[in-house]
């Protein structure tokens, strides 16, 4: 559609207002007869301002009287419009002929690659493998074969479970689903004993098939057995059995923050410097000086893709740099505030690694005061289940 739309432009096209109570059914007509309307606005009820080709255009004035309506010209605008306008001038029309060679000639191209549904998975690291496969920027377009690209891709990477590629003007639009990390899965027919995932201080046992190899009060490790898959009977000896059952056990969680006395701490000023650059293709262009001018600054850069409509693009960058001139400050904390600092500190990161179902039964702080810093170490003792099957090998 945007091609058309381009299309429309170096054709010429025209600006046009319809008015009158049936709007709607002048839109459905113009659709049934396959006329392509753009950029449509709707100002009241009965006012529509929309964009209509020229070769389009008697036919819309004939459908709007069928549909009672008015339609009046607003603005003429596309290239034949233009040549027209500057008929006299020749070098002009001779650019602009050399501009709309260039933009059919680019359009052949791929010059923006958007990836959709990537969480885990980074962005350069599926662009790498879009280029094994064939797929950059610069690619001609007749040359991608997006059904062997996403045979391949599906095959070689376990981590997606769908891809499709779509190309729409200069915009290959490459959407994603990754696959979830499934752990192995032991079959209810298979022999197991249930293991530790994690060290821990045994609370309660509840063996529901199997043999329970430790009790309350035991100190285990990681992988330790804690349910085997065996029962013992005084007739049928040893006899293995898929082991079912919850181990809960108390479990610790450490973090330690350093906090310094004295900090020397950058913070911004309201001086702010913007430098610009345009990359064509793989060839840079700076409007600025290597150096900043600011001695200490944080940086944030804006890349931003030349485009014409929203999936043709150009192979032009426009890149926007922003300085922010930093200041160095010091500053003093007393004891009391390096502590409740750090143990906030440390807490926060202990919450990211509990899971909401578990219990946190007590928390211990302990700290290490010198005269340049406070170090606290802050201890999670946390009730939770640490057991998991492990299929039994003979």
């Amino acid at each position: 559609m945007h091609i058309q739309i381009v299309r429309n432009y170096i054709l010429g096209y025209i600006r046009i207002t319809v008015e009158g109570y049936f709007i709607e059914r002048f839109i459905n007509l113009c659709l049934k007869k396959g006329i392509l309307l753009w950029n449509n606005k709707r100002k009241k009820s009965t006012l529509l301002e929309v964009n209509v080709s020229i070769k389009d255009f008697r036919e819309v004035v004939q459908i709007a009287k069928k549909s009672q309506c008015k339609v009046k010209i607003k603005q003429k605008k596309g290239l034949p419009f233009l040549f027209h306008k500057y008929r006299k001038r020749k070098v002009f029309t001779l650019f602009l002929g050399v501009i709309l060679v260039c933009i059919l000639a680019l359009s052949n191209f791929v010059w923006n690659i958007e990836i959709i549904g990537n969480e885990t998975i980074e962005k350069q690291e599926l662009l790498q493998t879009l280029k094994e496969q064939g797929l950059t920027i610069g690619t001609l377009k007749s040359k991608i074969d997006t059904k062997m690209m996403v045979s391949k891709m599906r095959l070689n990477r376990n981590d997606l479970a769908w891809i499709g590629i779509e190309l729409k003007g200069t915009n290959a639009i490459v959407k994603i689903v990754e696959a979830d990390k499934k752990p192995e899965i032991v079959q209810e027919e298979d022999y197991c004993n249930i293991v530790a995932i994690k060290p821990g201080m045994i609370v309660k046992v509840n063996a529901l098939n199997g043999t329970p190899l430790v009790k309350e009060g035991d100190v285990i490790k990681e992988g330790t057995p804690l349910i085997g898959g065996w029962l013992e009977g005084k007739y049928t000896g040893t006899r293995y059995v898929h082991a079912n059952g919850t181990v809960q056990a108390k479990v610790w969680y450490t973090q330690k923050e350093k906090i310094e006395l004295k900090q020397k701490l950058l913070s911004k000023t309201e001086n702010v410097e913007t430098k610009y650059s345009v990359r064509i293709h793989n060839f840079t262009i700076n409007f600025y000086k290597t150096l900043s001018k600011f001695e200490k600054y944080d940086t944030i850069e804006e890349n931003n893709k030349l485009k014409l409509y929203s999936d043709f693009y150009l192979p032009i960058e426009i890149k926007k740099q922003t300085n922010y001139e930093l200041e160095e400050k010091q500053i003093t904390y007393t004891k009391e505030e390096a502590k409740e600092k750090a143990v906030k500190q440390a807490k926060e990161k202990l919450d990211e690694q509990i899971k909401e179902k578990n219990t946190i039964l007590t928390t211990y702080i302990n700290y290490n005061e010198t005269e340049e810093y406070i170090e606290a170490q802050v201890i999670y003792e946390v009730l939770e289940e640490i057991g998991t099957k492990e299929k039994i090998v003979f």
